[in-house]
């Protein structure tokens, strides 16, 4: 049987497969030729991450498709429910990079609180000129040590980011349409663990008490955060969004940036990607990544041997 990982898979993910049974294909093939390329060469099935798209079109033509695999955990880039009824699999990985993303969430609110996003744009070209106007510039850093961290999505991530908040000292307020509330273990060097109850508050309530505020949640129709919300919050507040793009309004974000409504955002996530607006881009207040919340090298070996295991218990090859 026949793997396509198109748009990659670790080679723990690779050798797990190959001891199965199967013969690993890792051709990036484009988005227009992969109905061809998967019916000519019999392909059983197909891995994505965020970069290749399968819909109703490719599930109707290629009949041997048997599941479809994305390394991560939205799927909105598939066509799960009409793939299902049309008896494939589709499978994802929903705990693997769960603290991957958590990580970075924190990269952005260490870079957000001490201004390092802008330190690093400017030392390069002013650092040997304009040292003492530039330490002024970045002197008023906060500490996140007592501040309170809205959680908005309080799944795998949203508790990996509980987690960590609760290690530097901060105070955690999470929402959730679907969780009522939610065990956070915390795990000790000497084998110690804590665990704390942590009871979910609707998102009105979030929005005005947190200082900062992460968003966790999947693609959504309407945004999450929006104008609306923005207003309700803290002056001076934070967001981060790791989650997906469009469940911030980016030109409400950019309004409340320069207004100084908010101090600064941190986003891996945006509404037009792979070419996000130049506005977001270009500002100052905002710590930028290219959607990388799951690209850590053990995250994706962890994808990679979900996915064989899911699909080895699933197909259950009989190896030569």
């Amino acid at each position: 049987m026949k793997v396509l990982a198109n748009d990659g898979i670790s080679q723990s993910g690779i050798d797990a497969l190959k001891e199965g049974g199967f013969e690993v294909i890792t051709t990036k093939v484009a988005q227009e030729q992969l109905i061809n390329f998967i019916n000519e060469n019999n392909i059983d099935v197909i891995l994505v991450r965020s970069a290749t798209t399968v819909r109703k079109d490719m599930i109707d033509a290629c009949p041997s498709l048997k599941i479809i695999g994305r390394g991560g955990v939205g799927m909105d880039n598939i066509d799960v429910e009409y793939a299902r009824k049309k008896g494939l699999h589709v499978i994802n990985t929903p705990a693997a990079s769960s603290s991957s993303v958590a990580e970075l969430v924190f990269a952005h609110l260490f870079s957000g609180v001490r201004f390092l996003h802008d330190a690093n744009r400017n030392m390069p070209l002013d650092g040997d000129s304009k040292f003492k106007d530039l330490k002024k510039n970045y002197a008023k850093g906060t500490e996140l040590r007592g501040k309170t961290l809205g959680i908005i999505g309080f799944g795998r991530i949203g508790r990996e980011v509980a987690k960590i908040a609760l290690g530097c000292g901060m105070k955690v307020i999470a929402s959730d349409k679907y969780v009522g509330e939610a065990d956070i273990t915390l795990d000790f060097y000497d084998g110690q663990q804590v665990t704390l109850k942590i009871k979910t508050a609707p998102v009105d309530e979030l929005i005005q008490h947190s200082d900062f505020i992460t968003l966790h949640v999947p693609a959504q129709k309407e945004y999450v955060i929006g104008k609306a919300q923005i207003e309700k919050m803290k002056d001076g507040a934070a967001i981060i969004n790791a989650a997906r793009g469009g469940v911030l309004d980016e030109v409400a974000l950019i309004d409340a940036l320069d207004a100084k409504k908010i101090a600064f955002a941190g986003l891996d996530t945006f509404e037009n990607e792979p070419t996000p607006a130049i506005r977001v881009l270009m500002n100052g207040k905002i710590s930028l990544s290219p959607h990388i919340g799951a690209a850590t090298n053990e995250a994706q070996d962890r994808i990679g041997t979900e996915l064989a295991e899911q699909i080895i218990g699933i197909l259950k090859p009989v190896s030569n």
